[in-house]
């Protein structure tokens, strides 16, 4: 009779035991998923967002600069007088240029996205000191669709009959990042003016073609 009460006793402290330690362990979860991990994912969007504006920057300004030229692509058409009437863009060369952009950025950003990053568990404290502190957290990115763009075109006067041209590339695109369980989509837009000039003369600001 004894033994069967010792035995009984033993059964219940190591149920209490197990209780115990299941419960600390769905603790460490819960804290993990909703406190940790949903820290560390604000700080992976703004880093995966801040890492896909580079590489699409890096791609642009290295496409555009070596492929390019003001005079080749936007045509200033005079009348007899030399007033301006017309300032025509190749929008072929426009096109391709900004095909390419989108081609290589997404290939890129799928890149980065494989290799992905790591960072430290102690960036939830928000102190210098002890962020680079703890486990580190692998972060994952996706490209989701396709990289869009836009030109956007600017004039602002530089001086008596003398007009800047400024021409911008408008980036649009989304990522996912990921952590273990968790992700989300992340919408990047930016953009990054890709040639700029001088004009002498008067320039007739409803008489930009750019192919639309």
């Amino acid at each position: 009779m004894k033994y069967y009460t010792k035995k009984t006793s033993t059964n219940k402290r190591i149920l209490v035991f197990l209780s115990i330690i299941i419960s600390l362990l769905i603790l460490f979860i819960y804290m993990l998923d909703k406190i940790i991990l949903s820290t560390l994912m604000v700080v992976a969007d703004g880093e995966m967002r801040t890492r896909a504006i580079e590489v699409i920057d890096r791609n642009i300004l290295d496409l555009y600069d070596k492929e390019f030229t003001y005079d080749d692509i936007m045509k200033i058409e005079k009348d007899g007088q030399g007033n301006i009437t017309m300032i025509r863009a190749d929008t072929i060369k426009l096109n391709s240029l900004a095909a390419k952009v989108s081609l290589e950025s997404q290939n890129k950003l799928r890149e980065m996205g494989a290799v992905g990053i790591k960072i430290p568990i102690g960036y939830i404290s928000k102190n210098v000191i002890l962020s680079n502190l703890g486990p580190s957290v692998k972060v994952r990115m996706q490209p989701i669709g396709s990289v869009k763009t836009n030109y956007i075109s600017e004039f602002e006067s530089a001086g008596i009959n003398q007009t800047r041209h400024k021409i911008y590339l408008e980036v649009e695109t989304s990522i996912k990042v990921i952590i273990a369980t968790k992700s989300d989509e992340v919408q990047i837009k930016n953009t990054i003016p890709v040639a700029e000039t001088i004009i002498v003369g008067k320039v007739p600001t409803t008489n930009l073609d750019f192919g639309k």
